[in-house]
C-alpha cells in the first residue's frame, strides 16, 4: 500500500469517527502528496519522506513561535498534527545510532581534519535520509570530528 493510499484510507476512517484535529492532518498530507504529483516533481517514497519531514519541522517551529507568543492553545494544536505527521515516518534514529553510523562513514572516508565537515554532513545525509533530522546528523557530525 502507497503512502498516498494509506493516507486516503486513514482520512475515510477519521472522518467516521469524527477527529477533526487527526482529519486536518491527514488532508495536509494528502494536500502535499498531490501538490508534488502535479507539479511535476517526484514522487517516490524518498521524496514522500523529505515532505513529511519538512511538514513536521514546519509545524514544530510554528508551535516554538506560538509558545514564545503564549499561545499554548495554537501551539498545542501544531504539536498535535506534527505528532500525527509523524506517525508516518520511518522510526527515527537515536542519538547513539547516528553517531554509529557517522563514525562509519568517517572511517570509509578517511576523514582525520574538522576540516571535512562538508563532506562527512553530505554523505552522513544521502545515507541516513528519512531516519535522522538533517540537524541531528550536523550536531553529531561536529561533535565526532571536534574529538579528532
Amino acid at each position: 500500500m502507497t503512502l498516498e493510499e494509506k493516507i486516503n484510507a486513514d482520512i475515510k476512517s477519521a472522518m467516521l469517527a469524527k477527529e477533526a484535529s487527526k482529519l486536518e492532518a491527514l488532508r495536509a498530507i494528502k494536500s502535499a502528496i498531490l501538490l508534488m504529483k502535479t507539479s511535476g516533481a517526484d514522487t517516490n517514497a524518498d521524496a514522500e519522506i523529505k515532505a513529511l519531514q519538512k511538514m513536521v519541522k514546519q509545524r514544530k517551529e510554528t508551535a516554538e513561535l506560538y509558545t514564545q507568543q503564549g499561545r499554548q492553545d495554537l501551539a498545542d494544536v501544531e504539536l498535535s498534527q506534527a505528532s500525527i505527521i509523524e506517525y508516518y515516518l520511518p522510526q527515527q534514529m537515536g542519538v547513539e545510532e547516528v553517531d554509529a553510523v557517522i563514525k562509519d562513514i568517517i572511517k570509509e572516508m578517511g576523514v582525520t581534519n574538522p576540516s571535512d565537515m562538508g563532506k562527512v554532513i553530505g554523505a552522513a545525509n544521502k545515507k541516513l535520509a528519512g531516519m535522522a533530522e538533517g540537524k541531528v546528523i550536523a550536531d553529531s557530525v561536529k561533535k565526532i570530528l571536534s574529538n579528532l
